[in-house]
């Protein structure tokens, strides 16, 4: 071999090794010419330059993979963070990323504001129309609210029917204008699937100055200034003041102690006479509830009943009073009424009376006892009876075909008009005490209460003055037409024991 073409094979032989290397070090890209040779050089640097192609291939193959693998990796997390931070059912914020963006809040030196509001009436709705409706109303009342507030805001569902709302940047002032519009446009009805649904808003407001803590105790006050609200009034706002933890931890502490006396006997019912004008025969009488409290004494039910609905505890207690009051007026139609007409009132929740299988209770309860239906008339108060409601309508029907009583108690007082009392299968209607008292020496307090009585006798609807304390407001209202009235002048809610002595003189 001449040195020159030695020379040649050394420098080939040094351009293949670079080649080898530059292929080892990931540049697929690099290409090595062949020399014309055709020799076993030139075989193997065409060998490698096709290696090279096939591996720059795969490579750009794999990359390709990589880079779809990576988004969908990215896609799949942002899912999961979405789903970790925001409610299924409506698309809200939740409960996690309502507390990071307050922690948020916190970490910047800003004060925020923050709204609870839970819905009252939807656990009525949701047990006669199932959770289908009851799903679609959230939805609908979460779309309500996104329109409600300032795109800087957060709204979020907390479980269930409670909602928040964290305001930032916003006075006082602005904050309680949010809470009031969205009072006003949660009272009025939600139409789901052809039905129109009420519902009603009670809020709770933590505003941002005042009150002490940090924001991480914001939506603990909110919520503490909400259960405030429901206890108060329905439909209501309420500003958390610190005093407002004693009362929230005394109506839990209430709470407890009303499951105890459902089943320990401190429970009772005390009865008062309805009185026919005319004759001063006992017609009938109203069950009241009255709790023996071991430490508070004798309790009314305005002082537990928000209690009661609150914690579902109504429906146990609301049962109790019509089967303790059924057993009675079987007793007393046993041993003193004979057959003479009589019937035991007995007042229900809203809350129950929308509640499955409300209707058949009551038949049940009067068969188990041996009375009629129609000895049994149910007392519904005025400012709660929601007219437009599906639930309560049905009700009321059912209650009509079954021949149940129905009065609306309080009447006067709200809102109902005496031709929807009709229209809602009411039988009665109990003038309220505000209307009687003072009628004998109130020329105007006698004419509104006239044309309540010659509207109610035009609807056949039966009349019954509650809060007659005198002689003399009985005569007034004989002298109107009222055939039937309730009150102090007769009697106070009395035990049984005392109000069958009364009906053995009376109706004797």
């Amino acid at each position: 071999m001449t040195t020159h073409a030695g020379e040649d094979l050394a420098r080939r032989l040094d351009e293949l090794a670079g080649f080898v290397i530059e292929l080892a070090a990931g540049r697929l890209d690099a290409r090595l010419d062949p020399s014309n040779e055709s020799d076993e050089i030139d075989a193997i640097v065409v060998g490698l330059n096709m290696l090279a192609e096939e591996l720059q291939g795969l490579t750009h193959d794999l990359e390709g993979r990589v880079t779809e693998r990576t988004r969908e990796l990215a896609d799949a997390h942002a899912a999961l963070e979405l789903l970790a931070h925001s409610d299924p059912l409506t698309g809200l914020a939740n409960r996690t990323l309502l507390g990071m963006r307050l922690r948020q809040v916190e970490q910047a030196g800003t004060v925020p504001a923050v709204l609870v509001l839970d819905l009252d009436g939807f656990k009525a709705i949701n047990d006669s129309f199932g959770h289908e409706i009851g799903d679609e109303l959230l939805v609908a009342v979460a779309e309500r609210l996104r329109g409600l507030v300032r795109e800087s805001d957060t709204v979020a569902r907390l479980g269930g029917d409670e909602f928040a709302i964290l305001v930032q940047d916003a006075t006082p002032e602005q904050t309680l204008d949010i809470a009031e519009r969205i009072r006003t446009a949660l009272a009025a009805p939600v139409v789901v699937q052809g039905r129109s649904c009420w519902v009603s808003a009670s809020i709770g407001v933590r505003l941002g100055a005042g009150g002490g803590g940090s924001t991480a105790n914001f939506l603990r006050d909110a919520d503490t200034a909400m259960y405030i609200a429901k206890g108060r009034a329905r439909g209501g706002v309420s500003v958390f003041a610190p005093a407002m933890r004693r009362e929230a931890q005394a109506r839990s502490r209430l709470a407890d102690e009303l499951r105890t006396a459902l089943t320990t006997g401190q429970l009772l019912v005390l009865y008062q006479p309805i009185v026919d004008l005319e004759t001063g025969r006992v017609a009938a009488v109203e069950a009241l509830a009255r709790w023996r409290h071991p430490e508070r004494g004798f309790l009314t039910p305005d002082m537990f009943l928000s209690v009661a609905e609150d914690t579902g505890l109504i429906t146990a207690l609301d049962m109790w009073v019509l089967e303790t009051a059924a057993a009675q007026v079987a007793r007393w139609r046993r041993d003193v009424l004979d057959d003479e007409p009589f019937s035991v009132h007995v007042n229900v929740s809203p809350v129950e009376l929308r509640a499955p299988g409300f209707v058949d209770g009551i038949v049940d309860c009067t068969r188990r006892h041996g009375l009629r239906p129609q000895d049994v008339t149910i007392e519904i108060t005025e400012h709660r009876l929601l007219g437009e409601d599906a639930a309560t309508r049905e009700a009321l029907e059912g209650l009509r075909e079954a021949e149940v009583g129905v009065a609306i108690d309080d009447f006067g007082t709200g809102s109902s008009s005496l031709g929807y009392a009709r229209r809602a299968f009411v039988d009665e209607v109990k003038i309220d005490r505000s209307l009687v008292t003072d009628l004998d020496v109130d020329d105007q307090q006698m004419r509104v209460t006239a044309a309540i009585l010659v509207m109610a006798h035009a609807f056949d609807l039966i009349p019954i003055a509650e809060g007659v304390q005198t002689e003399s407001e009985a005569h007034a209202l004989r002298t109107l037409g009222c055939r039937y009235g309730q009150g102090y002048f007769w009697s106070p809610p009395v035990p049984a024991t005392d109000l069958e002595a009364q009906i053995r003189t009376r109706n004797a």
